[in-house]
C-alpha cells in the first residue's frame, strides 16, 4: 500500500470517477516500476499523464488496459473492484487504448477496421451495406467525413488515427487511452484530432491523455497527474499549473548545491571557442525527426543537450552518428564538409556513439565482456582481419582495470553484469577505438550513485584530455555540473545554446524548456 506521506489526489466535488486506480505497485525483476501509484479519471474530461522517461506512465497503462497485472492496489471501474486479465476483459468493463502507432489494417476498408470483428451479419455472412452504413452513422455522430468503403490505407497517418478512435470508442465508451498520438502529426492534423477528443469529453467520455509536448497539455487537458520515478508526484487541475512549474515537478527539485565547472575549466573552453570546431553542423535536419539545427563541437568540450522526453535530444545526436540520415543541412569536420549516412562513415572519421538503450543497441548480451570490448575495434577494422585474441586479452585486461568493470574477468558474459558495469563496458569498446567525438546518451540512467560518479569524472577526464563530448541527460544535475555548453531542445526544436556560466541556473534552464525560449 502507499505510505502515508505518499500524495493523494485532489477532491474535485464533482461527479465519482469512471474510472480510479488505488496505489498500485507493479515490480518487475530488478526494477519497482510503480510504487503506490493512485489516478482518477472522471467522466468529460482530458486528463494528461505526465513523467520523463522511466517515470512509470506505460506501466501504470498496462494495468489499466489488462496488459500488466498490479502486484498490489486496487483498479475500481464505477466504483467496482475490477482485475483485468487482458485487453479484451479491459475493453469488456469499458476501456479502451489508441496507441501511437497505429494498430489497424490499412489494406482493408475504413469500415471494416472500425467493426472488424463485429460486422452486421446475415445468413452467416458478413452484411456490407449495413456494416458501411454503420460505420457511416458512427462517423457522422463525431462529424467525421469520410469514405467508409475507401481502403485505410489510402488516408493520412491522421486519419488513421481519427478511424482507431472511433473504433475505439464504440468499443468501449467509457474511458479512452491516447498514448503519445500527436507524436508524428502536423499542426493541422493535430488540431483535426483535438476537435474530435474534445466532441468525445462533451459526450461524456473519459480520456487519458499521454503526451511529451507541454502546449498540447495546456491547450487539450482538464488536470494532470504527474509521476516521477515510479511514484505518484501529484495530482493537478491544469489552470493551477505553468509549463515552468509542471516541467519542475516532472523533472524533481534536486537541484541545489550543485558542484559548478572551475573558473580555469571555463576559462579554457572560452579558450577553445576561439580555435576551430572539430564539427559543425549547420542546419541539419530530419523530417518529423529533428528541425534544423546549429552546433559547433570544439575538442575537450563538454555539450549537454537538456530537455524533457521526447524533445529531440537523442535525434540530433543519430544525426551526428549516421545512424540517421539527414535529409537537409551539412556536417563540417574541421572545415571539411563530409557525409555522414551511415555509423561506419562517422566512426571513420572518430565519432562515437553510446546509445541510451544499451541492451537493445549497444551490448550483445550473449558475448562475454571481452568480445563485447573489442567489437568496435574489430568492425572498424574488417571482419577479414580479425583481432589476435592476445590482443583481444590484452585490450580487455587494460580497459576492465582502467574503468574498474566488475566483476574483472573478460569471460563472463555481459548480460550478467550490473547496469553500471554493462555502461562501461559499453564506454571500454568506444574509448577503445580513441574516439575524437564521444556521444553518451543517458550514459548514466538506471545504474547506481557509485558508478554514476565515476562515468561523470571520466567524461570530465577525457574532455580534459581533448576529447569532444557530446553529454545527454534528464537529469539537469548532471548537465549543469558536467557541460561548458548547454543547447536546450524543445518539441524537436533546439531553441537555445548557453554557455554554462553563473547566469545559468536551474530555473533558467526550465523556464528555456518550458517556453521555448532563453529569458
Amino acid at each position: 500500500m502507499a505510505s502515508p506521506s505518499t500524495p493523494r489526489p485532489t477532491d474535485t466535488g464533482g461527479p465519482p470517477p469512471v474510472l480510479e486506480a488505488l496505489a498500485i505497485r507493479k515490480q518487475f525483476p530488478g526494477v519497482l516500476a510503480l510504487d503506490g501509484v493512485a489516478l482518477r479519471l472522471f467522466p468529460g474530461e482530458v486528463h494528461a499523464l505526465m513523467g520523463e522517461n522511466g517515470a512509470g506512465k506505460s506501466t501504470l497503462i498496462k494495468v489499466l488496459t489488462g496488459v500488466h497485472t498490479a502486484d498490489d492496489g486496487t483498479v475500481l471501474v464505477d466504483g467496482r473492484p475490477n482485475t483485468f486479465a487482458n485487453p479484451v476483459q479491459a475493453q469488456q468493463a469499458g476501456i479502451s487504448t489508441v496507441y501511437q502507432e497505429v494498430n489497424l489494417c490499412p489494406n482493408i476498408s475504413v469500415a471494416e477496421n472500425i467493426l472488424i470483428g463485429r460486422e452486421p451479419r446475415r445468413f452467416g455472412l458478413v452484411h456490407w451495406s449495413a456494416t458501411h452504413r454503420r460505420a457511416a452513422e458512427l462517423l457522422t455522430e463525431l462529424d467525421l467525413d469520410l469514405d467508409v468503403t475507401a481502403l485505410l490505407g489510402s488516408h493520412s497517418l491522421a486519419v488513421q488515427q481519427l478511424v482507431a478512435i472511433v473504433r475505439a470508442v464504440d468499443v468501449s465508451a467509457k474511458v479512452l487511452v491516447l498514448d503519445e498520438p500527436t507524436s508524428s502529426l502536423d499542426r493541422e492534423e493535430v488540431a483535426q484530432l483535438f476537435a474530435l477528443v474534445r466532441r468525445l469529453r462533451d459526450r461524456g467520455v473519459a480520456i487519458l491523455f499521454v503526451t511529451h509536448f507541454l502546449d498540447q497539455v495546456f491547450d487539450l487537458c482538464d488536470r494532470v497527474t504527474i509521476l516521477r520515478n515510479g511514484r505518484l508526484e501529484g495530482e493537478y487541475p491544469i489552470d493551477e499549473l505553468t509549463p515552468v512549474t509542471l516541467v519542475q515537478r516532472m523533472i524533481g527539485g534536486e537541484l541545489a548545491g550543485l558542484d559548478r565547472l572551475s573558473d580555469r575549466a571555463h576559462a579554457e573552453a572560452a579558450e577553445r571557442a576561439t580555435s576551430r570546431p572539430f564539427l559543425q553542423a549547420r542546419q541539419l535536419a530530419r523530417t518529423g525527426s529533428i528541425e534544423p539545427y546549429d552546433l559547433d563541437i570544439h575538442p575537450g568540450e563538454v555539450i549537454g543537450l537538456a530537455g524533457l522526453l521526447g524533445s529531440g535530444r537523442t535525434e540530433v545526436a543519430r544525426l551526428l552518428f549516421g545512424a540517421d540520415s539527414a535529409d537537409a543541412g551539412e556536417v563540417s569536420i574541421e572545415g571539411e564538409r563530409v557525409p555522414l549516412r551511415t555509423p561506419r562513415q562517422a566512426i571513420a572519421r572518430g565519432i562515437a556513439f553510446c546509445s541510451e538503450n544499451r541492451k537493445s543497441e549497444g551490448l550483445v548480451g550473449e558475448l562475454t565482456v571481452r568480445e563485447n570490448i573489442v567489437l568496435a575495434l574489430q568492425a572498424a577494422r574488417g571482419w577479414a582481419r580479425p583481432l589476435p585474441r592476445r590482443k583481444q586479452d590484452e585490450l580487455a585486461r587494460h580497459w576492465i582495470e582502467a574503468l574498474d568493470i566488475r566483476p574483472a574477468d573478460p569471460e563472463a558474459q555481459v548480460r550478467h553484469l550490473s547496469g553500471g558495469n554493462q555502461q562501461k563496458v559499453l564506454l571500454a569498446r568506444w574509448l577503445l577505438t580513441a574516439p575524437r567525438l564521444l556521444i553518451l546518451d543517458e550514459p548514466t540512467r538506471g545504474i547506481d550513485i557509485g558508478a554514476k560518479a565515476e562515468i561523470q569524472k571520466l567524461v570530465a577526464n577525457l574532455a580534459s584530455d581533448g576529447t569532444a563530448v557530446l553529454f545527454i541527460s534528464a537529469e539537469l544535475e548532471e548537465v549543469l555540473r558536467l557541460s561548458h555548453r548547454i543547447a536546450v531542445l524543445r518539441d524537436h526544436r533546439m531553441v537555445a545554446t548557453l554557455t554554462n556560466d553563473d547566469t545559468v541556473t536551474p530555473e533558467r534552464i526550465l523556464t528555456t524548456i518550458a517556453t521555448g525560449a532563453d529569458s
